[in-house]
């Protein structure tokens, strides 16, 4: 009797790029990456945090190299990708939070937001799908997203409008990319606690809310995405495309 065999975890052969790769849930993408045996190009915008973590990771054995990246600057994105591509594994995590009342959110919030989470991911990810199609290679695209993207939340209106045209156009890339063997995905977390949400925590009234809300009755930690990340990126979700993948401790189950 022939038994199936469970499809690799592993990376090996690989080459990663990760946006937003200094700190936080990028770092922790990277890592997982260069465990699993990829290749990975830790971009940023602050080159010098960037190669810090780069050392750290070479130190442990890990392949990995730094570059200087701005996700909101997408000619300079489309160049360096071209350069230096073409990437089989995307990870972008590059991405910002303005938080307030709808009611008092300014133009220039929107903006920031909208440049970074909406425009910034889109074209970073064409210019990684471009590079892939002219090389008649196949790739696993991740944009990381948010349980934000599902729900709403308190003082999240632009955050959440950002990360629900991430899952919109994350499904249409999928449809039209699905022919050239590149599936594209999402990674949707609750609050992990990075520099990016501790202003959150340290808000009494909204740190209750949070833990109110996850099922779990814990906030994340950057290593609660590892696993998932390297799942996305590797045979072992070769069928799943245009999906959301949802690290949420139980958030949207109600």
């Amino acid at each position: 009797m022939q038994l199936p065999k469970t499809p690799s975890f592993r990376l090996d052969g690989k080459r990663a790029l990760v946006t937003g790769g200094s700190s936080g849930i990028g770092l922790a993408a990277a890592v997982a990456f260069g465990e699993a045996g990829a290749e990975v190009t830790v971009a940023a915008r602050r080159l010098d945090v960037v190669e810090e973590v780069v050392a750290a990771m070479t130190a442990q054995g890990m392949a990995a190299k730094a570059m200087a990246l701005d996700v909101a600057d997408v000619q300079a994105c489309q160049a360096a990708i071209a350069a230096d591509g073409p990437f089989d594994i995307l990870l972008n995590s590059a991405g910002t939070a303005r938080h307030s009342a709808a009611t008092e959110t300014t133009e220039a919030d929107f903006d920031v937001v909208s440049d970074l989470n909406i425009k910034g991911a889109y074209f970073i990810t064409q210019a990684v799908a471009n590079g892939l199609i002219e090389a008649g290679k196949p790739g696993s695209l991740i944009n990381i997203s948010s349980q934000m993207a599902h729900v709403g939340g308190l003082e999240r209106a632009v955050y959440c409008a950002s990360k629900h045209a991430v899952e919109g156009f994350t499904k249409a890339m999928a449809i039209e990319w699905g022919k050239f063997g590149i599936r594209i995905n999402t990674l949707c977390p609750t609050f992990i606690l990075t520099p990016l949400t501790q202003a959150t925590f340290d808000r009494p009234e909204m740190r209750a809310w949070v833990e109110d809300k996850i099922k779990l009755g814990r906030v994340g930690q950057v290593e609660d995405i590892m696993g998932a990340a390297v799942f996305l990126a590797s045979d072992a979700s070769a069928l799943m495309t245009g999906s959301a993948l949802l690290l949420d401790g139980g958030w949207t189950a109600d």
